[in-house]
């Protein structure tokens, strides 16, 4: 089944679906493996794994530590690759990879793509490849059943929404607001018209994602979106309270 139909099939059990992110290796592999194993027990429906890259430009500073301690602590490539398949074959929910774009070249992007397809990844978020030089990816990706997902931003006109989900699939990511990850975001009337803008653009769900951490952000986006994505909120509750503290904290967000 096609990611976008998958998660519209998930959609009718549910009013908004959460997808949550993690930074693989950080605090450590074992530790993502029991945060991922309550965040499927409590409700989340979509996973993203982030392969931890030297400058991850469209990450704010929790992320972006996160990613330079996974590294430091001699997170490889493989060692992410090998946890995803694990991962897939242990949780039957879809999971995504997220990174930039060395991370697949270095590889090789013909031989990654095979490797994600093989373990059951179901799409990828590259912040940092727009679809005029990411035209290989995309092309190799749609063979592979991979989702080539792509991002809104607030500053995007209406042709160049259009123009991103033309070469979409899976689902359309949509930045609240300007900047990076982690910041809150008022969840205001500007949100509002822009995310009726993101509809009109596309007919692939619409995830929503930058500064959400509160049950009240996702009654907020209900009605506006089909995906919530929490991100920094659980990294930093991991920090400061264990990966046990993951559970309670995704249970009480719906």
């Amino acid at each position: 089944m096609r990611l976008a139909d998958q998660l519209r099939q998930a959609r009718g059990n549910r009013e908004i679906l959460l997808m949550t992110h993690l930074v693989l290796g950080y605090p450590s592999f074992a530790a993502n493996r029991e945060v991922i194993r309550q965040m499927v027990a409590n409700g989340v429906d979509i996973i993203e794994l982030q392969i931890p890259f030297s400058e991850p430009m469209a990450d704010g500073p929790v992320i972006i530590r996160a990613n330079q301690e996974a590294i430091a602590a001699g997170t490889k490539v493989a060692d992410c690759l090998a946890f995803a398949a694990e991962m897939t074959a242990a949780h039957d929910i879809p999971f995504l990879f997220m990174t930039y774009c060395n991370i697949p070249y270095k590889y090789g992007l013909a031989a990654f793509l095979e490797k994600c397809a093989a373990i059951g990844i179901r799409g990828l978020i590259i912040p940092d490849l727009p679809p005029e030089e990411g035209e290989e990816y995309i092309r190799l990706a749609r063979e592979m059943e991979l989702a080539p997902i792509q991002i809104f931003a607030p500053t995007s006109t209406e042709a160049r929404m259009r123009a991103l989900a033309g070469h979409g699939e899976g689902f359309i990511y949509c930045v609240a607001r300007r900047g990076v990850t982690g910041k809150k975001t008022e969840l205001d009337e500007t949100v509002t018209t822009y995310l009726t803008r993101c509809r009109k653009a596309t007919e692939l769900p619409i995830a929503v994602g930058f500064g959400i951490s509160s049950r009240e952000d996702v009654q907020t986006l209900t009605g506006r979106a089909d995906l919530a994505v929490i991100g920094t909120a659980t990294i930093r509750l991991v920090e400061e309270q264990g990966p046990e503290a993951v559970g309670p904290f995704i249970a009480g967000l719906r």
